[in-house]
């Protein structure tokens, strides 16, 4: 697992202004009594109780529970794990992380890296700059005026344009400082013979409409380019190939633009071509995103899982597209997702559908989108064939081996009656034919509440003054805290409290204490870190641990007065309970009664 130093991490929390960071993601914050409020990011409200604290470095919502540092609202943001949410701060405040000592070639890939990241940010405003102003572009642009995108979607996009000359960008990439090896690498060019690397090298992308593809950090990470003309030789789309930055199966163009709406509304329309989204996403219509090709793969589905319950496949109404969404069905399914299929007309694409109709229309296809099993069944039923046996075998084995792939026993279940229904033959039968269902896997943890954490007065008082004083955590740890506290069952995180390495005065170092935690707990302890710190900390410190022992002792009173009552006791066991039971009492009659904790 990927290990950044705790003193990175404090630097980086240190730096970046929590206040910007949010308002950057579009939250309206308001000045309110040294803090800052506006309505929750995460949940619907229709009052503010979300909050910032500039002084802390803090958020916290008292509506739907979330809150903690920086981090954290990254991470619940964007749906970042934390690695991913550090890193993404580490940029923006331009410190490098270094994890451990890198080896030579681990430090050889990571500036090989930042040198080809450089080279695709400049590769993308050299190809903007072609679709521009260069009039050797004017087929792009008068191609893009026909689809309808103006300057300003292009502008937005970073759409472009590749020369048709085979070393155009190449000579580019030599004046702006970068090497051949460098250029290779990055996959805009080409070995003329991989054989001979000799022979030189071409541009990979010529007279073609450019893509960029962004990864999560809004970094251009590779393109993909599409030919202008039906004429033009070579694939309709051609891609960069897989680098150190790009990995085709794993990336889900749009996805940079796009991920707020997929969050807000848990769907995803999957459209087959960048058009398609880009005009959708254009419309108003922002939970869009597109493949690296047609079909889904299993790590796709799972990065989409990271936001969405549901997915809208929009794949075209030919034999193609069916196809294509059947072999998405697989790796969609086993990430437990809704899979959904908007037909569109015959001879439609969702941007020619929104170009004629308005996105109004594609709405109502999205709205009216069928479950794929119902999709999979009309489709097949209504074949010429089906009225045959030979034909309804075939579409029974073909609909069977998509149900198969169901885990959830009770949506299968469902699934197989009201197909059975459709293809006239009996449910029982159909069970026979169907494959072993896969191994259902643990359904994942959602953070849509966190769980109750510190419910116990005496716990959560105690927990307050071990994080906000020196001198109360310092008593406390002359005390043997891990022994007292491992009797208490609710007590797991004050035991992470006075085990963690930070300093209750510097609120740096607390902070970088709550980015250890899960969601739920840093939660909780922002909570508690929004009431006042009591000025008597060392006392109620003292106090507390007084309720503990004394209840603990009761406990254990009770526990043997229990054992006391077990008629099949010896005497010499009766009698060492009993002189156990008597050693607590005079224990007990020690321990000064604490005061009324207040919490």
């Amino acid at each position: 697992m990927q290990r950044i130093p705790p003193e990175t991490i404090e630097q980086i929390q240190n730096t970046v202004d929590i206040v910007e960071v949010i308002e950057g993601y579009g939250v309206h914050l308001k000045r309110a009594a040294g803090v800052f409020k506006a309505l929750c990011p995460f949940h619907n409200e229709k009052s503010a109780s979300f909050t910032v604290d500039p002084k802390r470095q803090r958020f916290k919502c008292f509506g739907c529970g979330a809150g903690g540092t920086v981090f954290r609202f990254v991470m619940t943001y964007e749906q970042l794990d934390f690695v991913s949410a550090v890193k993404k701060m580490a940029d923006r405040a331009n410190i490098k992380i270094i994890e451990g000592e890198m080896s030579a070639e681990d430090a050889a890939r990571y500036t090989l890296r930042r040198r080809l990241l450089a080279l695709h940010a400049e590769a993308a405003d050299f190809f903007h700059l072609q679709l521009m102003r260069k009039p050797s572009a004017q087929i792009a642009r008068d191609y893009l005026k026909g689809r309808g995108v103006s300057v300003e979607v292009a502008k937005s996009w970073k759409l472009g344009y590749a020369p048709e000359l085979s070393d155009a960008f190449s000579d580019f990439a030599h004046q702006r400082g970068f090497s051949t090896e460098e250029i290779l690498q990055s996959g805009i060019v080409a070995l003329r013979d991989a054989d001979n690397p000799d022979a030189g090298f071409y541009d990979r992308f010529r007279n073609r409409l450019m893509f960029p593809i962004c990864n999560d950090n809004n970094e251009v990470i590779a393109f993909s380019g599409r030919v202008l003309s039906a004429e033009q030789k070579g694939g309709k789309y051609v891609n960069s190939p897989e680098t150190i930055l790009f990995t085709k199966g794993a990336v889900l163009f749009g996805l940079n633009r796009s991920k707020r709406a997929l969050i807000n509304k848990s769907s995803a329309i999957v459209c087959e071509g960048q058009l398609d989204l880009i005009t959708a996403f254009e419309a108003g219509i922002e939970n869009v995103i597109a493949p690296q090709g047609t079909a889904f793969t299993d790590r796709q589905a799972h990065l989409l899982k990271r936001f969405v319950t549901e997915v809208v496949l929009c794949f075209d109404s030919d034999a193609a597209g069916e196809n294509a969404a059947v072999k998405s069905l697989v790796h969609l399914l086993a990430e437990n997702l809704v899979v959904r299929v908007a037909e569109m007309p015959p001879g439609e694409d969702p941007d020619s559908l929104i170009r004629s109709q308005g996105a109004a229309a594609f709405a109502q296809r999205i709205d009216d989108a069928k479950d794929f099993f119902d999709y999979q069944v009309d489709r097949l039923v209504n074949q010429p064939d089906f009225a045959t046996p030979r034909g309804k075998q075939a579409a029974i084995k073909k609909i069977a081996g998509s149900i198969s792939l169901l885990s959830d026993a009770i949506l299968r279940e469902t699934v197989v009656n009201r197909a059975a229904q459709r293809l006239e033959i009996s449910p029982q039968e159909f069970v026979r034919i169907l494959k072993k269902p896969p191994k259902a896997e643990p359904a994942p943890m959602t953070a849509a509440v966190p769980e109750p954490a510190l419910v116990d007065p005496t716990l959560r008082l105690l927990a307050l003054v071990t994080l906000c004083d020196d001198d109360a955590r310092a008593w406390v740890f002359e005390e043997p805290w891990n022994e007292v506290l491992a009797r208490e069952p609710d007590a797991g995180l004050l035991i992470k409290i006075l085990s963690a390495d930070f300093l209750p005065s510097n609120s740096s170092s607390v902070n970088a204490f709550l980015t250890t935690l899960d969601p739920g707990e840093e939660a909780a302890l922002v909570g508690l870190l929004e009431i006042k710190p009591p000025s008597n900390a060392l006392t109620i410190a003292h106090d507390c641990w007084k309720g503990l022992e004394k209840r603990q002792a009761q406990r254990r009173i009770e526990a043997l007065t229990a054992r006391m009552r077990n008629p099949q006791l010896s005497v010499e066991e009766s009698v060492s309970l009993q002189k156990q039971i008597l050693d607590l009492q005079i224990r007990l009659s020690h321990i000064a009664r604490p005061f009324s904790l207040p919490l």
